[in-house]
């Protein structure tokens, strides 16, 4: 089935935004790729951004790249956080909370993939799960209120790896123990991250709170997250993806997450991203939901066992 692109052929651009004077916006994970792109667009409409990141020295960097572009009053900041440990999460939200801060929007950006041999974060989760979802989970509860306050809206950036995987989440074993697989596993760690949105959507709704939630994916962009922790093998079939013009840039892979927290005609019960060949490039618009992604039962039971993990009861 094909979507009609509500944008017309050519599809979403940074040129449908007005100005973003006295916006501000939270984005994880935003000193390199579609992050420090996203943060880019939204610095170039007059925003305010406060990037969350591991890697203060990388973080500083990038900070000053973007007022070398942008002049030195822009205003840009980062809180250091390591979606990896909770503890961390935990201490970047309250550094967030003490400030003065409206939040417009919360971009759920900062990812790992593709992990070759599996790894267990501080918190006892498999790293791509902990990282990707574990941590946007609990971060998105311990900032809804002031989110709310500002009637704002969250931004989960997934993939489309989503669909490669087992299509559910596999409760049995969680950490993939028994038959981990750096893909597979990778999809399952994404495919929560949309579970928890859509779940988040229906909470939102009965409990009659004013926050919006999109989901949206960058497609193939050329980034940094198929690191030096990935395979030898998917390094060189990314690199050579990348060769032959696959992979669109890391800025047009912002385009998405910057749509998502700033286009007012959006519906949440959707998914967003590149729409062409594969959903690898092409224009931004509307892209098939997969009923997969819906189911209910999965939802509830996902969204039970991470509050569960994180020690973190929505009140909701």
């Amino acid at each position: 089935m094909t979507i009609k692109n509500q944008f017309g052929p050519k599809g979403w651009a940074p040129e449908n935004i007005d100005s973003l004077v006295g916006k501000n916006y939270l984005i994880t994970g935003a000193n390199t790729g579609a992050g420090f792109q996203a943060t880019r667009i939204l610095l170039s409409k007059g925003a305010k951004v406060v990037m969350l990141n591991r890697n203060p020295v990388k973080s500083e960097a990038a900070i000053t790249e973007l007022k070398n572009e942008f002049g030195e009053t822009v205003e840009v900041s980062f809180i250091e956080m390591d979606l990896a440990n909770l503890s961390s999460v935990r201490k970047a939200a309250k550094e967030v909370l003490e400030k003065e801060f409206q939040i417009d929007a919360f971009i759920c950006n900062g990812a790992i993939a593709q992990i070759a041999k599996q790894e267990i974060t501080v918190d006892g989760f498999e790293s791509q799960l902990g990282v990707n979802h574990y941590g946007h989970f609990l971060l998105c509860g311990l900032l809804f209120s002031r989110i709310e306050e500002s009637k704002g809206r969250i931004v989960v950036v997934s993939s489309e790896g989503h669909k490669m995987g087992l299509r559910t989440i596999q409760f049995e074993d969680m950490n993939w123990n028994r038959n981990y697989h750096p893909n597979k596993v990778y999809s399952q760690s994404k495919l929560a991250q949309m579970m928890f949105a859509y779940e988040l959507q229906e909470k939102v709704k009965t409990a009659g709170k004013n926050v919006k939630v999109y989901v949206c994916h960058p497609g193939a962009s050329n980034t940094s997250l198929i690191r030096e922790s990935a395979s030898l093998a998917t390094r060189l079939s990314w690199a050579f993806m990348v060769k032959i013009g696959l992979a669109q840039t890391a800025e047009k892979g912002a385009y998405p997450e910057v749509m998502c927290a700033t286009e007012d005609n959006l519906k949440e019960r959707a998914y967003y991203g590149p729409t062409g060949v594969m959903n690898f490039g092409g224009p931004v618009g509307e892209c098939k939901l997969e009923p997969f992604v819906l189911n209910k039962d999965v939802l509830a039971k996902l969204w039970t066992l991470s509050e569960k993990e994180t020690s973190f009861n929505w009140l909701l």
